[in-house]
């Protein structure tokens, strides 16, 4: 017998590499259902695979969970911050009111441009054609609305009242474009400048705020007020904050661009003011 008969590890190599090549062909011929020894190896590797899988799926969850517990210890060490701050400073306000009532007092003063009394109202309606333009609200003549008043959210001022009915009231929005729309503001920057909100941007969403000084500096996120002197709305009621300033086409004075603190295209419940300290009407008053 030949030599090359007689070397049994080359025969079983050889035999080996032949059954590796069958099993390989068999395993590509289409077929849906596997061999046993595909079935085999399959489910060795795969009990393999769970061993060592589900010890290092353990291990990362419970970094993941200790990287979640420290997440939420630090968001609640923040939370717990700011709730401080606020306790101290609804007592610096609480204060403030103190003191404010007692100077009033003491130089016999009744009312001053912030006060006014609160009229809670619901939106009854919006018609979709004038969805910038105005709201209805289910207050009215009979629960103390009249023209002209001012009306905002917790977020800032969104218009004023234009007309009456005995139970509603329509409400002429800040994003109206009517030019006898106007508010007198005021800008709390370092230096108090004094101007009129009149026009809306509607592709932008914001607000204009013209007649401000020409030779004055503004920063964006500046905060705009009513000035409480046109005679009809509330000082210091929030409208805004400044998102950039221009200078008009004249080079007389400037133009500042303020997004409404208050989401004029999303309202349901809306708060008339009722000014206190009646002026001389002297704010726009087109309806």
């Amino acid at each position: 017998m030949p030599q090359f008969f007689l070397n049994k590890r080359l025969i079983i190599l050889l035999v080996s590499i032949i059954v590796l090549v069958a099993l390989v062909g068999y395993s590509l011929s289409g077929k849906s259902k596997a061999s046993w020894p595909e079935q085999f190896v399959k489910d060795v590797a795969g009990f393999g695979e769970n061993i060592v899988s589900k010890p290092v799926g353990f291990i990362a969850g419970f970094f993941d969970g200790a990287k979640d517990l420290r997440n939420t210890y630090t968001e609640n060490e923040h939370l717990k911050k700011r709730l401080e701050e606020l306790a101290q400073l609804e007592s610096k306000v609480a204060d403030l009111s103190k003191e404010n009532a007692e100077l009033k007092k003491s130089l016999d003063i009744e009312a001053d441009l912030s006060d006014y009394d609160p009229i809670n109202a619901t939106v009854i309606s919006r018609n979709p054609d004038n969805w910038n333009t105005q709201i209805q609200i289910d207050k009215g003549s009979v629960d103390g609305v009249k023209p002209n008043m001012a009306v905002r959210t917790p977020e800032g001022m969104i218009g004023k009242v234009t007309k009456t009915g005995a139970k509603s009231s329509t409400v002429k929005l800040l994003s109206s474009t009517d030019d006898r729309n106007r508010i007198s503001a005021i800008v709390q920057g370092k230096a108090a400048a004094y101007g009129i909100i009149n026009g809306y941007d509607s592709e932008q969403r914001l607000l204009e705020m013209k007649q401000l000084p020409v030779d004055q500096k503004f920063t964006k996120g500046e905060k705009v007020v009513t000035s409480g002197l046109g005679g009809i709305f509330p000082s210091d009621i929030f409208i805004g904050t400044i998102e950039k300033v221009e200078t008009d086409k004249m080079g007389l004075s400037q133009t500042a661009l303020v997004k409404p603190g208050a989401d004029l295209y999303d309202l349901s419940h809306v708060i008339v003011l009722k000014r206190t300290l009646e002026g001389d009407n002297s704010e726009g008053t087109g309806s």
